[in-house]
Order: C-alpha cells, then sequence, then structure tokens
C-alpha cells in the first residue's frame, strides 16, 4: 500500500513543538512547504482549527486531503516514509528506549518549562488562565528534570541508544525553550554542556 505523501507542514515560527518537527525534518533531509499561525494573536481556534479539527500545532496535512497533528505522531510518520537516518529505534528494544527517555524529557524537563512559561509571563494570559503559584511549582520541577538529562548524559554522550535520537530533539530544544524563563543550565552540568554545544553545531538545529 502506498502512504499518503504530507505536501504542508503548518507551524508556529517560535513555539518548541513545530521546531521538534524542523528539526526531525531537517535530519532527514525533509524539504515541505509551511504555513505560519500566530498563535499570540489567537489564529489556532479560529480557520485553522475548523480546517484540521484541533487547535494544535504543529499540523502535517497529506496528499489525500487528512491531516496528522501531535509532534511525535508526525515524527513517527515521516520516519516511516523516511527510515534513514534513523532516529526512532532501529529494533523493538531500541525503539522503547528511545520512547521511554523522550517521554522522560518531554514530562519531566519540557512541560515544566513550558508551565513556567504559560502561567508566570504576563504576556502568556492570552493563552492561559494563569496560576502564578503553578509557575513557581514547575521551576523546581525544571530543576529536576535537568538532573535527570545530566544523568542520562554522562553515560554516553546522548539522551538515549549512545546515538543522535528523537530523544535528543525533544530534549535539546526544552533546553533551548528555557531562555523563555531565564534558566540557564547550571555550571557543574558538563555533560549537558557539551552535549548542547555538540547538538547546537548541527546544521538541523538552526532556529
Amino acid at each position: 500500500m502506498t502512504l499518503p505523501r504530507p505536501d504542508l507542514l503548518v507551524e508556529a515560527p517560535y513555539a518548541p513543538n513545530p521546531r521538534r518537527v524542523r528539526i526531525f525534518m531537517a535530519e532527514k533531509g525533509i524539504d515541505l512547504p509551511r504555513e505560519q499561525v500566530d498563535i499570540m494573536a489567537g489564529e489556532q481556534f479560529l480557520a485553522h482549527a475548523e480546517r484540521v479539527g484541533t487547535f494544535h500545532v504543529p499540523a502535517l496535512h497529506l496528499d489525500d486531503g487528512s491531516w496528522l497533528t501531535e509532534t511525535v505522531a508526525i515524527c513517527r510518520y515521516l520516519e516511516a516514509l523516511h527510515p534513514e537516518p534513523n532516529l526512532m529505534g532501529r529494533d523493538a528494544r531500541e525503539a522503547a528506549e528511545i520512547e521511554m527517555w523522550s517521554r522522560r524529557m518531554e514530562f519531566q524537563l519540557f512541560y515544566p518549562v513550558a508551565q513556567v512559561l504559560r502561567h508566570g509571563n504576563p504576556k502568556m494570559a492570552v493563552m492561559e488562565d494563569q496560576v502564578p503559584q503553578w509557575a513557581e511549582a514547575n521551576r523546581t520541577r525544571v530543576q529536576s528534570g535537568l538532573e535527570l538529562l545530566e544523568h542520562a548524559l554522562s553515560r554516553d554522550g546522548y539522551v538515549a541508544a549512545g546515538r543522535y535520537t528523537i530523544a535528543d530533539i525533544t530534549a535539546f530544544v526544552a533546553v533551548e525553550f528555557m531562555r523563555t524563563i531565564r534558566q540557564e543550565l547550571p555550571e557543574a552540568h558538563d555533560a549537558t554542556h557539551v552535549w548542547r554545544g555538540l547538538i547546537r553545531a548541527r546544521p538541523s538545529s538552526v532556529p
């Protein structure tokens, strides 16, 4: 069976989830037309949601007229169409490890950073019924997530499977996104500093 081909990526230029997909695509050499949605202006709740079926970005349009949303779902589909370079696991064991660490980075670092921003920055009030106490609670969770990342990287220099994968993409975007909450990497996290330098040097990581 021939799978539908992607023909459009709808994204928001400064949002972290679209950046995860852009990096994933760049690693695989995938180039698609792109359409921008201004999420700070609420465009995702209007024509975008009516067309796609959800307000989430990114969204991938396929040439059979259907849409895919959710970052990892989009990446998984692109991996099926473009297996190399492999970013999600070459066998069941490796795929499970990569998925495990990608989810850990998503829930224990990426999500807390986002919550500090969304509930702690007054400019984000257009998108969120803000609870400042939740922002402060998540600052502690960001620190814990950074400790977990340092522990993972101290093993062999990558987040999972001993090589660059989607788990590194998730963690890297989370760390880069910390600039929005004015959070710095702890100086003592040597493995994370080395890793961030290596990932930043990859052409795919250019914002």
